[in-house]
């Protein structure tokens, strides 16, 4: 089409698209290549000229990338390929618990750094003595949230705690919410006349300017359930910046995530309605069990178990994101 870039937004939806399959013809020809190099490996070690363990080798790697573009395969519905806004809070228990809260929002800062994902901490409440009492991190990158959605729930720890003088075991809870971070191409319809804004003098370590300067924002919103007639204020703080505005933009993309995110779970209702037989999704129930003395972290969803807690506590944690998305993904895709 010669008036093709005329256009630059419906230009530029149309390259993602483009980009999105030349993605899955790029995943299927390394595959292609990979099988085909085993191949000729394994005719080769027929007649001696290669070892039985680069045989091994290879063979690892291709089901390697076949297993990748699965679980990439597992990612189809729209809200999966956006970002995250991952929220943290610290269950009752004090300091341990608070503790807890902070060492998950570590685990997860790592694993986006192996991912490549770039994060903003857009709120953190610090807790009375040690760790904190919520954090609020923003994740943005591809298929953040399609990964990510598998950790939305009640995360528990079992360990001896630093924090107790008689070294008994304690088990302390955070819960985890993971909501769709919206970009622009997601419409979602913020009423103005139902906004109010405060500001407020930014807390913690930051600098004088932030302590002096009114640049945290407080939003609130006045929000009726279309569906359910239901009325519920959301409220959403946020310090990332010292530029005000900036911060009253960041506090409007995550007004539009969790609105984006009503409407997504009343979607997910209707659907296990219908297949209540199939699958159950139980946002907010216990999923994992992080047992520190008997070095096993399980997950009760799944029963994935990994035995590497240090690994896992320092964002190794695919191997649950993986038996979820296998396990539960592609049954939400047949409903």
């Amino acid at each position: 089409m010669p008036d093709f870039w005329e256009h630059p937004e419906e230009a530029q939806k149309q390259m993602k698209k483009i980009k999105d399959i030349q993605a899955w013809i790029d995943g299927y020809k390394e595959i292609e290549d990979a099988c085909e190099e085993l191949s000729v490996a394994f005719e080769f070690v027929k007649e001696g000229i290669v070892e039985e363990s680069e045989v091994d080798a290879l063979y690892a790697a291709a089901i390697g990338k076949i297993e990748d573009l699965e679980l990439k395969n597992m990612l189809r519905r729209e809200e999966d390929k956006l970002g995250v806004v991952l929220k943290i809070n610290s269950g009752a228990g004090g300091t341990e618990a608070q503790d807890w809260a902070s060492m998950l929002m570590r685990m997860y800062l790592r694993w986006c750094e192996r991912q490549g994902y770039k994060t903003s901490i857009s709120n953190l409440l610090e807790g009375d003595e040690a760790g904190i009492k919520s954090c609020t991190v923003n994740v943005e990158g591809d298929f953040a949230y399609g990964y990510l959605k598998s950790e939305n729930g009640v995360h528990r720890l079992v360990r001896v705690s630093p924090y107790n003088a008689q070294g008994k075991r304690m088990t302390s809870f955070a819960s985890v919410f993971v909501t769709p971070l919206v970009d622009d191409t997601i419409e979602v319809k913020v009423e103005p006349a139902l906004l109010s804004w405060d500001t407020f003098r930014s807390g913690g370590a930051g600098g004088q300017n932030v302590n002096k300067v009114e640049s945290g924002v407080r939003l609130r919103y006045q929000f009726t359930d279309p569906y359910t007639g239901e009325k519920e204020e959301i409220l959403i703080e946020n310090t990332e910046t010292r530029d005000q505005p900036k911060n009253k933009e960041n506090a409007l993309r995550q007004l539009r995530s969790i609105l984006y995110d009503k409407e997504l779970q009343h979607r997910l209702a209707e659907q296990a309605k219908i297949e209540a037989g199939k699958m159950k999704i139980e946002w907010g129930s216990q999923i994992r069990s992080y047992v520190f003395d008997d070095r096993r972290v399980k997950d009760h969803r799944t029963g994935y178990q990994t035995s590497d807690v240090g690994g896992v506590m320092d964002g190794d944690i695919d191997g649950f994101i993986k038996a979820f998305l296998m396990e539960f993904a592609g049954k939400q895709d047949e409903e």
